[in-house]
């Protein structure tokens, strides 16, 4: 590693430690020319995750696209910027875990939509209403319904199994 200061290339690692959950290994260097110290962060180098769109363009994955439209989606929510970061890296780290080079745009989706429902509900409906393109009022209430059922089926556990299946098919109709 070349020294930043004087430019020597005979640099010497004086400690190493893992940052940001692991994901960096930090290593802090002595310049044996001019003795000065300097940080250096080292990270794995991934392969690109390229992102099928619905038109069939392709393009790199960029989790700062993707913030951008979470961000919106939860607008004056109570949801910190650290739970966003969190919920991209989630969403990076399954994508990545997949073991795909590519991967559909309606797959970003559906999991920006799960990890958002279990976040925020409303935040949800936000990112589903554009993510889903509602063009009218019927798909939206459609949703909120999905969403309802979803909710009770999540309390809902003094129910049999049977029963909640036969309300799933009433509702379904």
């Amino acid at each position: 590693m070349k020294c930043p200061h004087c430019g020597a290339s005979d640099t010497r690692v004086v400690d190493s430690r893992p940052a940001e959950d692991g994901a960096i290994l930090r290593r802090r260097r002595s310049c044996d020319a001019c003795g000065m110290r300097f940080s250096t962060h080292e990270r794995v180098l991934e392969s690109a995750l390229i992102v099928v769109k619905k038109d069939g363009r392709r393009e790199e994955f960029d989790p700062e696209k993707l913030r951008g439209g979470i961000a919106k989606a939860c607008n004056k929510r109570s949801v910190s910027t650290d739970q966003i970061t969190q919920l991209l890296r989630d969403i990076e780290s399954t994508l990545r875990s997949e073991a795909r080079s590519e991967v559909e745009v309606e797959r970003v989706g559906e999991l920006v939509m799960e990890k958002l429902f279990h976040l925020d509900q409303v935040a949800y409906v936000r990112f589903a209403s554009v993510y889903q393109r509602f063009d009218d009022v019927k798909r939206f209430a459609q949703l909120l319904e999905r969403m309802s059922r979803r909710g009770r089926r999540g309390t809902a556990t003094s129910k049999s199994t049977s029963k909640q299946a036969t309300e799933d098919n009433d509702l379904k109709s």
